[in-house]
């Protein structure tokens, strides 16, 4: 059987750790697997970079933060190669580039195009346990290292899985799998054992750290079983998975909660109330490649015959926004634009909701009860988010999990502290 398995930063944070993890891939080897391993930069490697980067230049060209970034990743995998050939076993590293990890020439940003696996297929064919830094690949066009964003090793082990055809992939962190909530913030919070593809979707989109969002959507569209566990314990972990193919089994109501404090809040005062004036603003927003979330439009406040228009992106993209939204500002007509980062964003997420009245009913009523006040309200099918005061997020998803049951007896277990 081949498999692929990603570790994070947590799991090889030191020598010790990742002595620790070449025993457990020894042992995926010697049970009888061909074993393909995808790792992170050892801790927090990549802040450090990124910190030195600064130091030497406030804005680094995107090109050369990349040559610098990607070292990490290649650190981690020479010295696992190193611990996993001192038990023995014959372990061999690669770069991004070197295991076929073809990508768009976005620096800092870029997308998989596509995979060409021949030396990693060739070294497992000599038996060798086969580690590929994460994180990275090669431009199509322009032959330059390229990183694949933040948190993004998970999407090269699922693309690696399936360019690979191996069995499933396992994602190992430092939790014991996905969790109804951030264990961090819900003690009580519960172990999903099998969550599907278009609710693990929903949470990693609205904050859940567990999954990268693009990981989970390579492994939906390749339909690659993911097997989340944690390299510090052998508990079975979370299997994310096509759950249709479980005949007849009834989803639950509430899958989990999730979170995000990444998120700012912007509010153009007094747009005129003509038409097209919404859309003149989210093309300059756009133009500026911004990504927003949620939208509220209301009456202006000072004005009949203007509204106000609140909307949130990353904060991130705030000061870009803000520059963007000004330059336009003296042309649509509007009267001013405020900028509010103190928020975040809570959202109950579960596909059981599709045939059950009254979810978002029970959720607006915990959240009054524990007296959290909502600033904006967005829906799908399968999930209800509200921005709150950055202060209360901890609150709201604690009495998010109440309400709908989800609480556990016994605590989860957090073995490092990133849920990476």
């Amino acid at each position: 059987m081949r498999v692929v398995q990603k570790f994070g930063g947590s799991s090889v944070a030191d020598a010790e750790s990742i002595k620790r993890v070449a025993g457990r891939i020894v042992a995926t080897r010697s049970a009888g697997n061909e074993v393909v391993v995808v790792i992170s930069a050892m801790g927090d490697t990549t802040d450090e970079l990124l910190d030195l980067a600064q130091q030497v230049s406030p804005n680094p060209r995107p090109r050369e933060l990349d040559m610098l970034l990607t070292a990490g990743e290649r650190m981690s995998a020479a010295l696992l190669a190193m611990a996993i050939n001192d038990l023995g076993a014959d372990a061999r590293s690669f770069t991004g580039s070197q295991a076929g990890v073809i990508t768009t020439g976005t620096h800092g940003d870029a997308r998989i195009i596509d995979i060409t696996p021949g030396r990693i297929v060739s070294a497992l064919s000599e038996g060798d346990i086969v580690i590929v830094a994460g994180f990275q690949g090669v431009s199509q066009t322009t032959k330059d290292v390229t990183t694949l964003g933040r948190g993004a090793s998970d999407t090269t082990a699922v693309a690696l899985a399936a360019a690979l055809d191996a069995a499933y992939c396992e994602i190992y962190s430092d939790v014991d799998g996905v969790f109804t909530a951030d264990p961090r913030i819900v003690p009580g919070a519960r172990r999903i054992p099998e969550i599907g593809y278009e609710d693990m979707l929903e949470l990693a989109a609205n904050g859940a750290k567990i999954l990268h969002l693009r990981c989970v959507e390579y492994a939906r569209r390749e339909n690659v079983p993911v097997h989340v566990r944690s390299s510090f314990s052998d508990r079975p972990g979370t299997w994310v998975k096509d759950m249709n193919e479980e005949d007849g089994m009834e989803q639950p109501l509430i899958t989990g909660i999730a979170h995000d404090r990444s998120e700012a809040k912007i509010t153009i005062v007094g747009v005129p109330d003509r038409v097209g004036e919404a859309a003149d603003i989210f093309t300059a927003v756009a133009d500026a490649d911004i990504n927003i979330d949620m939208i509220v439009q209301n009456v202006s406040s000072g004005d009949a015959h203007a509204t106000d228009i609140s909307f949130t992106l990353a904060q991130s993209d705030g000061a870009k926004a803000i520059a963007a939204l000004e330059a336009v500002k003296a042309r649509i007509g509007f009267t001013d634009v405020v900028y509010n980062d103190q928020v975040g964003k809570v959202s109950v997420v579960g596909v059981g909701m599709r045939s059950h009245p009254g979810v978002t009913a029970r959720f607006f009523r915990a959240l009054a009860e524990a007296g959290i006040n909502i600033g904006m309200i967005s829906t799908s099918e399968i999930r209800i988010s509200v921005v709150v005061d950055i202060a209360e997020v901890d609150a709201a998803v604690r009495a998010g999990h109440t309400a709908f049951g989800l609480d556990a007896e016994g605590e989860a277990v957090v073995y490092a502290g990133t849920g990476r």
